[in-house]
């Protein structure tokens, strides 16, 4: 069966866009269901959509590596008290017709791919929805109470979305999670910019959630719970995904496995070779041990995904999947046009507490070092402190470095003319940025908590007519 509906069949559900997005705004206007929404910051560690099963075909998978802007995780998730059915009975109800839960005024479930019927791995639907869009997935995964779709090309998102049931004391919970970024820049401006797609998906959703309660005859406790943990738009593993499908880096960073340093670690006190140290105050934090959530923490998120680098400088490629004290990183360095590829290798993990003039302090950091190719020799380490005494947080930069021998006498000169400049220009940008960066999320987290406090000391008003 084609997976693309016909023209007379997508002209007619281009022609019912106007009706659908006035139904869909009354709705929406109209809506009772207490909703508690917040936004934070998210990290790519906590983040990430979970691997595709190894089995599942990927055959036009459009994942969220092949995505445009921030990868959105987010969770729209309801208690449903005193359900009729059971979890799994409750999921097979939903699962033989996802069209009973899917508010099909505006959207509909086809499937054009797998027996009729119960849904199961391998099916494909079409998501037909008001507007010249299409949105094609595929079953990649189901369970009893669980199954997971993933969008394929030509879909407004590239990433997975999974619905799941679980029982609670008071019945049921059921939960849709999704790992997504735009599947292109038009579809970017229309969620991020214009903020439409955005809201249209979020009443899609919610729909889904107060017809499932009433499919199952219960009743929603509470409203529904909507977090959303954004990973932004330079988070520097977005910028690695999208680095890692050109052929040549992913070649290039392959091929650092068998390359050795290219300086000795004991000889960098020797003649030659510079030394630098930079301190960034932070937004402090209360005296102790670090806050969960707080500036030493996030500080410490941006710098294990290397974010704190400014990208008009220095990019970095890696595999995102493996541990960060066995990574070998590719640095694209950016100059005036130029781009130099060189590689090296996280050396160490500091994690502990510290004692100076009799004050303690926290630190967290890492270290890279210069391989063989590479225009300098050296290492580079970045630390986050915290002082237990005063609360103070600070970002730390040191290199030792000196430079390497290149093989092109115009790289040599160009080194040697522009490379100190280069480097205090990269450890200066990256401790602003790392300031700019870790107040920016500390800002948005406290104000996303306080709407969240608000929303949930609000009582929603019945609408009387």
């Amino acid at each position: 069966m084609p997976r693309r509906l016909p023209r007379s069949r997508r002209l007619v559900t281009a022609a019912a866009w106007p009706v659908g997005i006035a139904l869909t705004s009354w709705s929406y206007m109209w809506r009772i269901t207490p909703l508690h929404r917040r936004e934070l910051a998210g990290s790519m560690e906590r983040d990430a959509p979970p691997p595709v099963p190894q089995d599942a075909s990927r055959e036009e998978a459009q994942l969220s590596d092949a995505g445009v802007g921030p990868l959105f995780h987010r969770r729209y998730s309801a208690v449903i008290c005193d359900p009729d059915p059971g979890p799994e009975e409750l999921f097979e109800q939903v699962t033989t017709d996802l069209n009973k839960a899917a508010p099909t005024e505006f959207a509909r479930f086809v499937k054009v791919h797998g027996d009729k019927g119960r849904l199961a791995e391998g099916d494909e639907y079409l998501v037909r929805m008001p507007g010249p869009w299409d949105g094609p997935v595929r079953v990649v995964d189901r369970t009893p109470t669980s199954f997971r779709l993933i969008t394929l090309d030509g879909h407004l998102e590239a990433g997975q979305i999974e619905f799941r049931v679980e029982p609670e004391p008071a019945g049921v919970r059921f939960t849709i999670e999704s790992w997504a970024r735009s599947g292109d820049e038009l579809s970017r401006i229309m969620y991020q910019r214009l903020r439409m797609a955005k809201e249209v998906q979020f009443h899609m959703w919610i729909s889904f959630l107060e017809r499932v309660a009433k499919l199952a005859g219960g009743r929603l406790q509470g409203g529904v719970d909507v977090d959303t943990r954004i990973v932004d738009d330079e988070h520097q593993a977005a910028e690695n995904g999208r680095s890692l499908r050109d052929p040549s880096a992913r070649r290039i960073l392959d091929e650092l496995h068998d390359k050795g340093l290219n300086f000795e670690l004991e000889d960098h006190r020797g003649e030659g070779w510079l030394s630098d140290d930079y301190c960034q105050p932070l937004p402090a934090e209360r005296p102790g041990p670090p806050e969960p959530g707080g500036s030493w923490e996030v500080a410490k998120d941006l710098m294990r995904n290397y974010e704190f680098a400014d990208p008009s400088i220095v990019r970095a490629v890696y595999y995102p999947d493996r541990p960060l004290e066995a990574r070998d990183m590719l640095l694209e360095a950016r100059f005036y046009g130029l781009r130099f590829r060189f590689g090296v290798r996280v050396g160490g993990i500091v994690d502990e507490t510290r004692e100076f003039d009799g004050r303690q302090v926290r630190v967290w950091g890492w270290n890279y070092r210069t391989l063989q190719g590479h225009l300098e020799m050296g290492q580079m380490d970045y630390e986050v402190w915290k002082w237990l005494d005063t609360g103070e947080v600070d970002f730390h930069t040191c290199r030792f470095s000196r430079r390497a021998r290149a093989g092109n006498p115009v790289v040599r000169l160009g080194v040697r003319v522009f490379g100190r400049r280069q480097q205090v220009k990269f450890a200066r940008r990256a401790c602003e940025r790392m300031a700019r960066l870790t107040a920016a999320r500390l800002e948005g987290r406290d104000r996303e908590e306080a709407t969240a406090r608000v929303a949930d000391e609000v009582a929603v008003e019945p609408v009387r007519s």
